[in-house]
């Protein structure tokens, strides 16, 4: 895949004056000999100097791991530390930042050999609030050698995705659909996050679609489209024109990108583009979010940012879908009950039209024409469509949004994908989220989300709730125990 940032993080160590600098300098070369046993070495850096009080070292630490090219810094208290010296390291270093800290080694050596990087912590995380500084700090931040190298590790894909919000441009093509408020996007936020956005008409990606007919590269798209379909290609004829769209989307994303690394995209998709372009682009779509691009239905511009998010922590391909329709009861009781342990109203029914790559559908997945555009519209301008039935497996499914008034708000959820027949129609899957009734009243309504989640195809609730906490999201909702009541829950229920 594509279009998916991999940072190197480098590691300071810190230390205090009246500290033996030894203790630190050791304690990095532990923690980084063990991170190169356990995990891939390229992944970190380790600068060779060792910060005192002096700010002047602290400039020296910061241009040598600049040098080295590290977009993400790992301050690390090998003892107690310079809490104005390594502040000041993480203020003036640009990229996304961690903090962490040497434990005790032995009670053999508490005299000479104690750090106090336990109390260091304190005045670390209290100079960086004076600084209004972020840094990611672990949810237990000391530990040993091993210890800190998992936690370099769980940074990783928060470093990732910091990094990439930073060098993200999303690219639109024309308004939201009427009648479709749901999907509201202020713009101020994606400033504050360091997201770049450009907003074009439905009418100049018409323009260049049309300038693409004929484009000689179609062939060997239509090729590649029939080989990915195989027996599912149930509407060949439609080929050419989604070729020739999916060529206009991709050289549009080289010439737009412009200074940035990465990119999004949140597309039209009704009411006036099957008429025009007759056929839907949910195949399209399906097919570079499969690259590595991610496609958003409906102009979602948050909901492609979600999915950006979701392809970095999971380094994997993800799809954008409607949270949509109930389970059945007698679909419940036949396939559910007894066989996994989920309430009804656990399960819901995951779907959008079909913009799910195939990588991620069973086996019988199909090109069609979409069912409900084809209630107002003739069949042959609704074609384009993927459907099939989502391959079960674990699932996260997760928003980021800005609301009215430039909050941002989001939910992280972690569930699966029942191996059940939806007997349906679209990309879909019958999706059961622990405790899901609530969390839909309770966080989904009452916190006034659209109806659209982002979801990757693993467990990654921890990576994603870090990097909103990371970003300041105002309300971060997830699916609570039952043990834990939400603040607006009926007590006497």
């Amino acid at each position: 895949m594509i279009n998916i940032p991999k940072v190197k993080v480098g590691i300071v160590a810190v230390s205090r004056d009246c500290f033996p600098e030894s203790l630190a300098v050791n304690r990095r070369k532990a923690l980084v000999e063990a991170y190169t046993k356990k995990y891939d070495a390229a992944d970190i850096y380790e600068c060779p100097i060792c910060i005192v009080e002096s700010e002047i070292d602290m400039v020296n630490a910061l241009e040598d791991i600049k040098k080295a090219g590290c977009e993400a810094l790992c301050v690390y208290l090998g003892n107690f530390g310079p809490e104005i010296s390594e502040t000041l390291l993480a203020k003036h270093f640009e990229g996304p930042k961690m903090f962490c800290a040497a434990a005790e080694e032995s009670q053999a050596d508490l005299q000479d050999g104690r750090g106090d990087a336990y109390c260091g912590m304190l005045n670390a995380s209290y100079n960086l609030h004076l600084r209004s500084v972020k840094a990611y700090i672990p949810e237990y931040p000391v530990g040993d050698a091993e210890d800190c190298a998992d936690m370099i590790h769980d940074f990783l894909p928060i470093a990732n995705a910091i990094y990439g919000l930073n060098n993200l441009k999303i690219i639109t093509f024309g308004p939201r659909p009427h009648n479709f408020l749901a999907c509201n996007a202020p713009i101020q936020q994606l400033y504050n996050m360091g997201v770049e956005i450009q907003e074009n008409s439905e009418l100049d990606l018409f323009e260049s679609f049309n300038k693409h007919e004929g484009d000689a590269r179609i062939p060997e798209k239509v090729k590649e489209m029939e080989e990915e379909l195989g027996a599912g290609n149930k509407k060949p004829e439609i080929l050419a024109k989604l070729a020739q769209y999916e060529l206009t989307l991709l050289d549009w994303v080289e010439a737009n990108r412009g200074y940035r690394k990465y990119v999004a995209i949140a597309g039209k998709c009704w009411p006036a583009f099957q008429t025009m372009f007759k056929f839907v682009p949910c195949y399209v779509n399906s097919r570079l979010t499969g690259m590595g691009i991610p496609v958003s239905c409906e102009v979602d511009i948050y909901g492609c940012l979600s999915e950006f998010l979701g392809q970095i922590v999971s380094n994997d391909i993800v799809t954008l879908l409607d949270i949509n329709n109930s389970v059945p009861k007698d679909m419940y009781n036949e396939s559910i009950k007894g066989k996994f342990n989920y309430d009804l109203t656990d399960t819901f029914m995951g779907f959008h039209c079909g913009n799910t790559c195939t990588k991620k559908l069973c086996s019988n997945y199909e090109m069609k024409y979409q069912k409900i555009m084809a209630r107002a519209l003739p069949v042959e301008v609704t074609n384009g469509t993927l459907e099939g039935d989502i391959a079960p497996g674990d699932i996260t499914f997760f928003r980021l949004q800005s609301t009215s008034d430039n909050k941002l708000k989001a939910y992280v959820a972690e569930g699966e994908v029942l191996p059940v027949a939806t007997q349906s129609f679209g990309g879909i899957g019958v999706f059961a989220i622990p405790e899901m009734g609530r969390f839909y009243r309770h966080v989904l309504i009452e916190n006034n989300f659209p109806h659209h989640g982002a979801v990757t195809f693993a467990h990654n609730g921890k990576a994603l709730y870090e990097i909103f906490k990371y970003l300041g999201v105002d309300a971060l909702g997830y699916n609570q125990p039952k043990s834990l009541p939400y603040p607006t829950e009926n007590p006497f229920k």
